[in-house]
């Protein structure tokens, strides 16, 4: 078992991919390989670098990772409001994601002062 396995967070990351992912599947195909694929990547680099960081070979190196997951977190988020703004997702659903993405940052933070 590799170490981001045990972590809560990286599980909460990947359920929240999980959720963008299927938001951007429903936008419209002209934006799928701009606005989406922008989404893809930035939500799932959220959980990649919780991931990376755990194999880091010292707690500074592990934070670092934490931060540049957060700031992915951050990046995806400022995407969706220009999902919403623009009628690809509906308040509902990023409201929903937007509470999501606040718990995230919440946990992600807690744990890296744990550290």
């Amino acid at each position: 078992m590799f170490r981001f396995e045990s972590l809560d967070i990286w599980h909460l990351a990947r359920q929240y991919c999980v959720d963008v992912y299927r938001v951007v599947d429903e936008f419209p195909q002209k934006v799928q390989y701009s606005l989406g694929s922008q989404l893809r990547s930035s939500v799932l680099s959220v959980s990649n670098n919780i991931a990376e960081g755990s194999g880091s070979s010292s707690k500074q190196e592990f934070k670092n990772f934490l931060n540049y997951s957060t700031r992915s977190l951050y990046e995806t988020v400022s995407a969706l409001f220009v999902a919403r703004d623009n009628g690809y997702v509906s308040s509902e659903v990023f409201d929903k994601i937007y509470a999501d993405s606040e718990l995230l940052v919440k946990k992600i933070r807690a744990f890296r002062n744990s550290l």
